[in-house]
């Protein structure tokens, strides 16, 4: 499972410290800004499920696959709940540019940059994490990352067990996910360890995609 790439961290540790920071500004300023005590209180408890879920988890000796999927479970409601409280309240009056920032967040850019078709070809370069979890690095072939075009990348894999027959091209890969990041964070399942993954990335722009990057693969801890 990829992990969702825009303004939204890409691991949980992340994940976790900036729902806390959400937690501990919105106690003092959330009436100032208008966001509901209601709000504010579920984020809270849904930042302490998430804490106590991925602190089961880390640990080895006590971590089943159902203490994994509850771990998931809990990330991804923190994660609905931030992107709904960031949807409904944020970028709005009250909230002042520092206020923003202070949240972890960007401006919004309103200047407009022209691009067209991307052109350029990249693969991903793998590297460890953590259990199940593989960090993926975008690694320029050909073209230049400074390309307007370049808007982000859309990366197809398949996790593939051994004795089974492994992909002879990116069109055989069955799984995908978008990023914007250079850098970001693919968690496959607890069954996957021992498994091997392939990848091939397009950049895509606006429904746009560029040439496919060749095929690569790597081993899930």
């Amino acid at each position: 499972m990829a992990v969702t790439s825009d303004w939204f961290p890409a691991s949980r540790d992340e994940q976790l410290a900036m729902a806390k920071n959400w937690g501990n500004i919105l106690a003092a300023r959330g009436t100032e800004w208008k966001v509901p005590d209601a709000d504010v209180q579920e984020l809270a408890a849904l930042t302490a499920i998430a804490d106590t879920a991925l602190a089961a988890a880390k640990n080895e000796a006590a971590r089943t696959p159902v203490v994994s999927a509850q771990c998931r479970e809990a990330f991804q409601k923190l994660k609905d709940k931030m992107r709904d409280i960031k949807k409904r309240y944020f970028y709005v009056p009250p909230l002042t540019e520092a206020g923003i920032i202070s949240l972890g967040l960007k401006t919004r850019d309103s200047t407009h940059t022209a691009s067209g078709v991307p052109s350029a070809q990249v693969t991903v370069e793998t590297y460890l994490v953590g259990r199940h979890e593989l960090g993926a690095r975008i690694i320029y072939v050909t073209g230049s990352p400074n390309d307007p075009a370049n808007k982000g990348f859309r990366i197809w894999y398949s996790v593939v067990a051994p004795g089974e027959i492994p992909p002879s091209s990116p069109f055989d890969l069955r799984r995908l996910f978008f990023t914007q990041r250079k850098k970001d964070l693919i968690q496959f399942d607890y069954g996957d360890s021992g498994k091997t993954a392939y990848f091939a990335v397009q950049i895509e722009n606006g429904g746009k995609q560029g040439p496919w990057g060749p095929l690569v693969s790597a081993l899930i801890p």
